[in-house]
């Protein structure tokens, strides 16, 4: 259990359970605790019927600055990395309930991925969308090789995971990444909104529509896994220890 992730229930919306990451101070990064705390999360969606739908929420000006780098660190250098990311990226692709997101902010690496995996997302115009993996000689994350080529083109795919290039929220919408853009200090209240609009609507007809969207999830597992042995590879490449130290010393 971790106050940097919160589970929420709330009142105006018993049926919504929200997934808030809660480390400010260190810009919403995700350690291996948090990653477990989502999956445990994500799994109860799964076997509980009182929840319908999963929002993810931030905190003012940050979603999340993606994986703690100390994290990464630490493997690169010999230490296990251990199974936590890997069975929230797994937990993420197989929830069986709608996923929503909210967005104010940075959303960095993992904290852009996850979106491709969520039905609908909303941002504040504030909010900037990047995945500086090859920068750090490291690969894409969460099948997003696969679901953003789909979603978005190759070029525009390209130019987000291997050319590290930054997305506005109104180039993340173009890119078909993220549904709506609105103010800060609407993003939570529109995000809790639409997920309790979704909750409302007759489960399991909303769970066979969702399914007959999404595909096929041994492809997305298949290319999870692919895109994980490449990174722990990279991990422990010294091109990768070369770029986490510089980006430490910063």
């Amino acid at each position: 259990m971790t106050d940097d992730i919160l589970i929420e229930r709330p009142d105006a919306a018993p049926h919504v359970q929200v997934i808030r990451f809660n480390r400010p101070a260190k810009k919403n990064a995700i350690t291996r605790v948090m990653y477990a705390r989502m999956t445990e999360a994500l799994k109860t969606a799964n076997d509980d019927p009182s929840i319908r739908v999963s929002a993810f929420l931030g905190t003012e000006g940050c979603f999340s600055a993606g994986n703690d780098m100390a994290d990464f660190l630490a493997f690169a250098m010999g230490g296990s990395l251990g199974a936590e990311v890997l069975d929230f990226l797994q937990a993420l692709a197989t929830a069986r309930k709608p996923l929503v997101s909210g967005v104010d902010g940075l959303a960095i690496g993992i904290g852009t991925t996850i979106h491709m995996h969520c039905d609908l997302t909303i941002a504040s115009d504030r909010s900037v969308f990047k995945t500086p993996f090859v920068d750090l000689a490291l690969v894409p994350e969460a099948a997003s090789t696969l679901i953003a080529p789909r979603i978005m083109g190759h070029q525009r795919a390209f130019a987000l995971l291997a050319a590290g290039e930054a997305f506005s929220a109104e180039e993340a919408r173009e890119a078909g990444l993220i549904w709506r853009v609105t103010t800060p200090a609407e993003v939570e209240a529109e995000t809790l909104a639409l997920a309790a609009k979704l909750a409302a609507k007759p489960p399991e007809a909303l769970k066979i529509a969702r399914d007959l969207m999404r595909g096929s999830q041994e492809e997305i597992l298949g290319r999870i896994a692919r895109e994980a042995g490449h990174f722990a590879t990279q991990l422990k490449s010294v091109e990768a220890r070369t770029a986490f130290e510089a980006f430490m010393r910063r």
